[in-house]
């Protein structure tokens, strides 16, 4: 059984990426992971983006309804790729004690890997289960071949898989 950080980290699981790479089934396995973090009594913060395509309170804006988020699961809202920057996230992971991260969530080659390479910067230990991102295809490779290619770079650089 994989074990438990101090708090998860879901990123951007946005109506918006509906679309992308295995997102139902993602979701499904976002759900069991917080479940397990509910019983553990352990924080869930949930990253939201907004910026000029993905416009706060828009339907595409809203996070999935599907995820089982409660009313007091912290939000935290961003305008770049790196929740970290000009937000609160890291005054509430110090207010609440945190020092190691479970990351999940979208779009892999962007926020995910802002977000991870950030906190692992700030000295944040951080670990994931594998194929726990998702993305869309591009011009260069299909998206599980990016999630991959992603997983390769952070493993063991800046996260810990279980």
């Amino acid at each position: 059984m994989p074990k438990l950080a101090e708090a998860l980290i879901v990123i951007d699981m946005q109506k918006a990426l509906q679309y992308s790479y295995n997102f139902n089934d993602l979701i499904n396995r976002i759900n069991q992971r917080i479940a397990k973090y509910r019983q553990s009594n352990l924080p869930i913060i949930f990253i939201q983006h907004n910026d000029s395509q993905l416009v706060r309170d828009s339907d595409l804006w809203e996070l999935s309804k599907r995820l089982d988020r409660k009313p007091d699961d912290l939000v935290v809202e961003k305008t770049h790729p790196n929740a970290f920057y000009k937000t609160d996230f890291e005054k509430i992971l110090k207010e609440n004690h945190v020092n190691t991260l479970e990351i999940c969530g979208a779009q892999t080659e962007y926020c995910c890997n802002a977000t991870i390479v950030m906190a692992h910067g700030l000295g944040y230990k951080l670990i994931m289960e594998h194929d726990m991102t998702t993305t869309f295809d591009n011009n260069y490779m299909i998206a599980e071949d990016t999630i991959s290619f992603f997983e390769n770079i952070w493993s063991e650089r800046f996260l810990t898989f279980q």
